[in-house]
């Protein structure tokens, strides 16, 4: 029978790389899932997190930022980003306050104009500009697309997400919740704790060096008091080995020190972080690495 006092259903965030749609997940479900930092595509699989409250349930689908692909990794980043949006209840679009409509976001269009649900446009960063900006940009968006919402947000600062919520549940269907209330994502941790170190490495590095990067976990092991992980920081070429390890490991232990932090305060517990790095060239055009660093092109045809 169908409950109708309770809400349930998916949730999918688009965009342009950067644009702050994990900050914006992490904000909404009130804990660090998705990894965060200042480089475009960070994000590079599905992320499901959950948000549950007294009306309903909300699944979120982060995706990659929607780029044009340079290698079979960005192939696979577009893909499930925009394979995701046939899949949802609602589409929550996020750009940036301004009445620029670029290349980018037109080849996004073009895709939400071809999806069923209703799609709520979310205009984020509104902390960074002027409020007459932010109505010259709803305005501008407006022109191009008939929305079911407008809902202007700052991720970073939490600014009118609660109305964000409100309004997502408003084109839920209702029904049972698919998780517990006590579920916040299912993702496996392994796969969590490879990205809180990917998104260290992501802040400490140079520009050109992380969209090379991947992170491994050898091993997880959880022992009374302490929990030991092996991990391996994967790059592309020799020579950026060196600058992940730093002069004297000193960049490597920046990593470690800073994504220790992180995994300790998500798993509430003391940790021995182990980090070794190790070359593969041309990994993000290896199928076969693909798949062994978890990204399984397949899952996206």
């Amino acid at each position: 029978m169908e409950n109708k006092q309770f809400k349930a259903g998916f949730a999918t965030l688009v965009g342009r790389p950067n644009v702050g749609k994990s900050t914006l997940m992490n904000h909404l479900i009130g804990q660090k899932i998705a990894i965060t930092s200042n480089k475009p595509q960070t994000t590079r699989n599905r992320i499901q997190t959950v948000y549950t409250s007294e009306t309903g349930q909300i699944v979120f689908l982060d995706t990659p930022g929607i780029h044009k692909a340079k290698n079979k990794l960005g192939d696979y980043m577009v893909k499930a980003a925009e394979s995701t949006i046939r899949d949802v209840d609602v589409v929550l679009w996020l750009v940036e306050p301004t009445t620029f409509i670029g290349a980018g976001e037109r080849h996004i269009l073009e895709q939400l104009k071809r999806c069923q649900a209703p799609v709520i446009l979310v205009i984020n960063k509104i902390d960074t500009v002027k409020k007459a900006a932010v109505m010259e940009a709803i305005d501008a968006y407006r022109r191009e697309m008939d929305f079911a919402e407008v809902v202007p947000v700052s991720a970073l600062r939490s600014n009118n997400t609660d109305t964000l919520l409100q309004c997502i549940f408003k084109y839920l269907p209702y029904g049972e919740p698919f998780y517990d209330e006590d579920t916040v994502t299912d993702q496996p941790q392994r796969q969590i704790v490879a990205e809180m170190i990917r998104e260290k490495a992501l802040r400490c590095l140079e520009e050109e060096i992380p969209h090379g990067i991947a992170v491994a976990i050898e091993r997880m092991h959880f022992g009374e008091r302490l929990v030991e992980i092996d991990a391996t920081i994967i790059c592309e070429k020799d020579s950026h080995k060196g600058i992940v390890i730093g002069r004297q490991g000193a960049m490597l232990k920046k990593i470690g020190t800073q994504a220790r932090r992180d995994i300790e305060n998500m798993l509430e517990c003391q940790v021995n972080l182990k980090l070794w790095v190790k070359v593969k060239k041309d990994w993000r055009d290896s199928d076969f690495l693909l798949k062994n660093f978890g990204y399984n092109p397949a899952e996206n045809e």
